[in-house]
C-alpha cells in the first residue's frame, strides 16, 4: 500500500515522506518528556492501570496471596483480554468517574479503569471468594445493563458501541467454553487459560511474540463479528482494498488485527512475570488505530486527495479507512527506523512496542487536541465498538 502511495496512485491519500522527519521530531520530544532516561515500557494495557502515579493493578495483585505464579498469570490474562476487548474507541464525550479520586477520565484510560474496577469487584467471576478472575460462564451471561452500570453509561454519558462490546464479551465466553482443551487446562474455562496453552507452546520457556498473536487469532478468531471469511474462517480485522491484487484467494485483503495485536503486546508482561522469555517482539506490527494514524495525517505525511473527506464520516470497511490504516502500519516502521538512527539504538533495545508507547500514540493524541478541541481524530470513522 505504501509503495502504491509513493507512486502517487492511491485513490484517497497522498504520501509525503518529506514530512516524516517532523513527525519523528515530535515523537522524540514526546518520548523524552515522558521518559527522560529513555527507559520506555512496552505499549500495553498495563500502562492504563496506572492512575495518578499509582499502579492500581499492582496494588491489587500484590495484596493477594496467590497459590503460585501461574495463578497470577491466569488472572492477568483474564484482565488483559477482557479489558482490551472493551477498549475500542469510547467517543469524545464519554467519561468514567474514578470512585477513588473523583477524577473524570475519558477515552482509553477511562475504559481501562472502568474494566479494572469491574474486574476487582468480581463482576466477571463465577467464584464469590475469588473476584480477580473472569469465567466463561459469567461472560456468556453478560448483559448491556451490566456494562452500562459498570461503565457509568447514561443519557448524558453515552459510550460508543456499547452493544457491540457486550456481544464481543459474550462470544468470548462462548468460544472459551467451547474449547476446554485450550482454556481449561489448569482451571475451569476462562480466558486466562490461554496462559497455560501458550506455556505449553513455549520451547524451553521461550516463546516468540508472533506465536502469541497467531494463537490469539486461532483461538479467539471466531469471537469477531462476521465480516470477511476465507475458507470458512472469519478473518476479523481484515478488509478489502481494490488496489492490492494478487493471483490467489488473498487478493485485495489487508490484515490489520489491531485489537489482537494490542492484546498480544499486553500479554507479554504477564508471561515475563511468570518466568517465560518472549522474543521477536518486533515481529508484531504497529497498531492501525486512530492515534497513530492521526499522527501521520496531522503531521502532513498523509493528505486527503479530496479535502472534503476530512468532514465526512467513513465506514470502517471503506477503502479510505483501509488505505489509511494500512499506510499507518507501514509508516510506523519507517518512523521507527529514523527515530532509532537519531538516538543511536537498535531494534532490540528500542523495539516498536516502546516507540508506540513513548511515542507515536501520545504524539498523535497531543496533535489531535492541538487541532481539534475534542481531540477527535482527523479521519471520522463510524465504529461499532469492535475495531477502533
Amino acid at each position: 500500500m505504501l509503495e502504491i502511495g509513493l507512486n502517487d496512485q492511491l485513490r484517497h491519500f497522498r504520501v509525503d515522506l518529506g514530512r516524516l522527519d517532523a513527525a519523528v521530531d515530535l515523537v522524540l520530544a514526546t518520548t523524552r518528556k515522558a521518559y527522560p532516561t529513555f527507559d520506555v515500557p512496552f505499549h500495553s494495557r498495563w500502562r492504563h492501570f496506572v492512575v495518578g502515579g499509582v499502579d492500581r493493578w499492582a496494588a491489587l495483585a500484590d495484596a493477594r496471596d496467590w497459590r503460585d505464579g501461574k495463578e497470577r498469570a491466569r488472572s492477568e490474562f483474564d484482565l488483559a483480554i477482557v479489558s482490551v476487548l472493551l477498549d475500542a474507541g469510547a467517543g469524545p464525550s464519554w467519561r468514567y468517574r474514578d470512585p477513588l479520586t473523583g477524577a473524570s477520565i475519558g477515552r482509553s484510560e477511562g475504559l481501562a479503569l472502568a474494566s479494572l474496577d469491574m474486574f476487582a469487584r468480581g463482576a466477571f467471576s463465577a467464584k464469590a471468594d475469588e473476584p480477580l478472575r473472569a469465567d466463561a460462564a459469567v461472560l456468556q451471561r453478560l448483559t448491556v445493563a451490566d456494562l452500562r452500570t459498570g461503565f457509568q453509561v447514561a443519557d448524558d454519558n453515552r459510550l460508543v458501541g456499547l452493544e457491540g462490546r457486550v456481544s464481543l464479551l459474550r462470544r468470548l465466553g462462548e468460544q472459551v467454553s467451547a474449547a476446554p482443551q485450550v482454556f481449561a487446562r489448569g482451571d475451569t474455562a476462562r480466558p486466562g487459560g490461554l496462559f497455560d496453552h501458550l506455556t505449553e507452546a513455549a520451547e524451553q520457556g521461550v516463546i516468540e511474540a508472533p506465536t502469541i498473536l497467531a494463537e490469539l487469532l486461532r483461538q479467539l478468531g471466531p469471537i469477531w463479528p462476521s465480516r470477511i471469511t476465507l475458507g470458512g474462517i472469519p478473518l476479523g480485522d481484515c478488509w478489502r482494498h481494490p488496489a492490492l491484487k494478487t493471483e490467489d484467494a488473498t487478493s485485495e485483503l489487508v490484515p490489520l488485527h489491531k485489537l489482537s495485536q494490542w492484546l498480544s503486546y499486553s500479554l507479554i508482561e504477564p508471561m515475563q512475570r511468570a518466568g517465560l522469555q518472549v522474543t521477536d517482539i518486533d515481529g508484531l506490527t504497529g497498531l492501525a488505530e486512530y492515534r497513530n494514524g492521526g499522527l501521520f495525517v496531522d503531521a502532513g505525511v498523509l493528505a486527503f486527495r479530496d479535502p472534503a473527506d476530512a468532514q465526512r464520516e467513513h465506514d470502517v470497511a471503506s477503502p479510505l479507512v483501509v488505505e489509511w490504516r494500512a499506510l499507518t502500519v507501514a509508516l510506523l516502521d519507517r518512523l521507527a527506523d529514523l527515530l532509532r538512527q537519531r538516538v543511536g539504538l537498535d531494534a532490540l533495545s528500542l523495539p516498536l512496542a516502546k516507540i508506540l508507547e513513548g511515542g507515536t500514540w501520545a504524539a498523535g493524541r497531543a496533535m489531535a487536541f492541538e487541532r481539534r478541541p475534542d481531540g477527535s481524530p482527523p479521519v471520522k470513522v463510524i465504529s461499532d465498538g469492535t475495531v477502533f
